[in-house]
């Protein structure tokens, strides 16, 4: 069942259409990964989604409700977490959570939402005596002092340190298998990669793609492995039998299925020339791919 629905949506801004005929659904207890370039639409697309922004035309439909005409209701089951800001530079972490969960009123506990984003260490800090990866982890808890059943999160994991990724990673899983919708806006693709089950491509106001994760995956038949050093990928071709080409620097694709004796060959190749097989991947297209196999960007 959709917690999200967005039908022909269209939003200008005098002369600029920044959305056009946009469409697409986010199911409930999933979590959607919006992607797409800078002024692509994304944004304008989710803030009409919060109720934040009127649409020029078409329609959006939030866990049932009309996210402008029924805004009230929809903020006491819905979290924003916005990439920066929206909170008093001298406001402590302890304060501003609090003051967030009395206003939701839902029964979150602050002490609990501090500790679960790993700021308990911090709660008596300001928030500009924060990093920026505290202020996310901050932003975070924020949203979730609704309990909400609908999240709409802003570069989550933008600026956090590696544990502090691993932190909101689990909790963004954990607040869709307890049923929340999650709409994700992300330019780090292999980031949302790591949590997404479906994905919302935009490009130049348009959705390009849109669907589960596992259905805009191409039927690849290739090994993409990287190495140490630039290699000659017609020699390499040669000794395999096989279409070799490179994608960036030290990264190349196999245009062959991923059998154990090609797979022997390739080592034995990197091995006679001292050259380090640093990563392999087989199976399916990583979500930069499929991006750029839809876009026409470099593979």
């Amino acid at each position: 069942m959709p917690g999200v629905v967005v039908e022909n949506l269209v939003v200008k801004y005098n002369d600029l259409v920044a959305v056009d005929d946009v469409s697409f659904e986010a199911p409930e207890g999933r979590v959607t990964a919006v992607i797409g370039p800078n002024g692509a639409g994304k944004t304008s697309t989710i803030e009409v989604c919060e109720g934040f922004r009127t649409a020029t035309s078409g329609r959006v439909c939030v866990l049932g409700l009309d996210p402008k005409r029924q805004h009230d209701e929809l903020t006491t089951v819905m979290g924003v977490m916005l990439q920066g800001g929206g909170v008093y530079p001298s406001a402590r972490v302890v304060d501003v959570v609090t003051l967030f969960c009395a206003l939701h009123d839902r029964g979150a506990v602050p002490r609990e939402l501090i500790d679960l984003v790993g700021l308990s260490t911090r709660a008596k800090s300001t928030w500009r005596q924060l990093s920026g990866g505290e202020q996310q982890r901050l932003s975070l808890a924020l949203a979730l002092a609704a309990r909400p059943r609908v999240a709409f999160l802003d570069e989550p994991t933008s600026g956090v340190d590696i544990d502090g990724r691993d932190t909101i990673r689990t909790i963004i899983r954990d607040l869709a298998a307890n049923g929340t919708t999650v709409v994700l806006a992300s330019h780090e693709l292999d980031e949302a990669e790591r949590v997404a089950d479906h994905v919302v491509m935009f490009r130049a106001g348009h959705v390009i793609a849109a669907g589960a994760l596992a259905s805009l995956r191409a039927s690849v038949d290739s090994i993409r492995f990287s190495t140490s050093s630039m290699i000659d990928v017609s020699e390499l071709s040669h000794a395999l039998g096989a279409s070799v080409r490179a994608v960036a620097d030290g990264d190349y694709v196999i245009e062959a299925a991923s059998t154990p004796d090609i797979m022997a060959q390739l080592a034995q190749w990197l091995s006679q020339r001292n050259l380090a097989l640093t990563d392999v991947r087989t199976g399916h297209e990583t979500l930069i791919e499929i991006y750029r196999r839809i876009t026409g960007g470099p593979q």
